[in-house]
């Protein structure tokens, strides 16, 4: 058995770990080619990072391409975000015809290891016109969606679904987000891997020095919110929560911490309106840190108090299930993907705005025991729910039933 899932073993049990490689089986010497639009930034390349090796680990031939595209082509895809996630909002004919122009561009570029593959990730709206650019294509495409598209702008969504409704199946992280295509789809929430530098153990000397060092005084608590700047996770309204906080608990800090995704055009205007807020508060650090920060999100996550997402709208929300790994009661938006982390009042709670978020932040505040319990629960979910190996079980089970169809029943130990 591989190291690395002999590593697993410890933490999920071996029964798990027999489960993959039962699954991954029946799948031996496939072909299977993961595309996205960015290596670097957001949720979807970090999943990557660590999906992809573990399958290459038991045995399946496995790439993972990203395709290029000018700052047109990314205006065009960050609009489709918005409007999935239910922003009104008309994208000019001229992106749309950089986006179809560039994933054209990419299919040639492509061709070779996508004509020949078994399966196909398409991940979310940048790649999407791809499958209609392959007509001969040999294998089975699945169309993944990260994205919170439970109330999308049904002109964008329209434009979209031609280009995904020839899809062999599409994926998508809650049934909230499903939108109704002519073929299967499927259930499957995001996860963390409990082994990377954000989520391992870290000594306490490591957690104090590397907080400090940020400016941040180790001796006053401080809230957390780590996320990309996005208006999405409403850092404005992070800012204002926290003001009230501070008329109760003087000494609180805030820190927002998070970085930019290379697919993301508007994130140094969110940055700059963040600033702005913030007016030189000197108990407020806005830390843009580089993509592999990770052992830092680590050590803050570890530190913080208060662990916030205030996200408006939320695909899944990786950062609220790093935080409640590491046994933090989370406070999140009560909206996507949050709603299935945070069990209102066991696992953390559940807020609509800055006010709510600083009646929750006051309770953690002053019940350390009620704080250090729901800490506790946060922690054993998701074990039972996201973590990387439940993941990739479902995504072998998908992969195994579009290549053997009804030709064979399968049976796990």
């Amino acid at each position: 058995m591989s190291s690395n899932l002999e590593l697993y073993s410890e933490i999920v049990g071996w029964e798990v770990i027999d489960q993959l490689h039962q699954l991954s089986s029946l799948l031996k010497n496939i072909r299977v080619v993961h595309v996205n639009s960015t290596r670097e930034g957001g949720g979807v390349a970090e999943i990557l990072h660590k999906l992809v090796p573990l399958k290459k680990e038991l045995g399946l031939d496995v790439s993972w391409e990203v395709i290029d595209g000018n700052s047109d082509f990314f205006k065009a895809t960050k609009g489709f975000h918005n409007a999935l996630q239910g922003h009104k909002l008309e994208i000019p004919d001229t992106l749309l015809k950089a986006y179809e122009k560039t994933n054209e561009q990419n299919a040639e570029k492509l061709r070779s290891k996508l004509m020949d593959a078994d399966i196909v990730f398409i991940h979310d709206p940048q790649p999407a016109p791809l499958m209609n650019l392959f007509p001969d294509r040999k294998g089975k495409w699945i169309w993944r969606c990260h994205i919170d598209a439970s109330r999308p702008n049904r002109i964008v969504w329209r434009y979209l679904r031609d280009f995904i409704k020839g899809y062999d199946a599409s994926i998508f992280s809650l049934a909230a987000f499903a939108q109704p295509l002519p073929h299967p789809e499927y259930l499957i929430p995001p996860s963390i891997d409990p082994l990377s530098e954000k989520n391992i153990e870290l000594e306490d000397s490591e957690v104090i020095s590397t907080v400090s060092g940020l400016g941040i005084d180790t001796d006053r608590p401080f809230m957390l919110q780590v996320s990309r700047f996005d208006s999405f996770k409403d850092p404005i309204g992070v800012i204002k929560a926290y003001r009230l906080t501070k008329r109760f608990a003087p000494t609180i800090q805030l820190v927002l911490a998070g970085g930019e995704a290379a697919d993301d055009p508007e994130s140094q205007a969110v940055l700059e309106g963040v600033r702005t807020a913030a007016n030189n508060d000197k108990d407020i650090h806005i830390l843009l840190l580089p993509a592999d920060a990770h052992r830092v999100i680590n050590a803050l996550q570890r530190a913080a108090y208060i662990v916030l997402q205030k996200s408006i709208r939320e695909g899944f929300g990786l950062t609220v299930t790093e935080a409640m790994w590491k046994g933090k009661p989370v406070i999140g938006g009560d909206t996507g993907g949050i709603r299935i982390q945070v069990v209102n009042h066991h696992t953390g709670f559940l807020v609509k705005s800055p006010e709510g978020v600083a009646l929750r932040a006051r309770y953690l505040l002053f019940h350390d025991e009620k704080r250090l319990e729901m800490g506790r629960k946060a922690k054993a979910f998701v074990k039972d729910n996201f973590l990387l190996t439940r993941h990739l079980r479902e995504y072998l089970t998908i992969m195994v039933s579009l290549i053997h169809g009804e030709d064979e029943r399968i049976e796990l130990g």
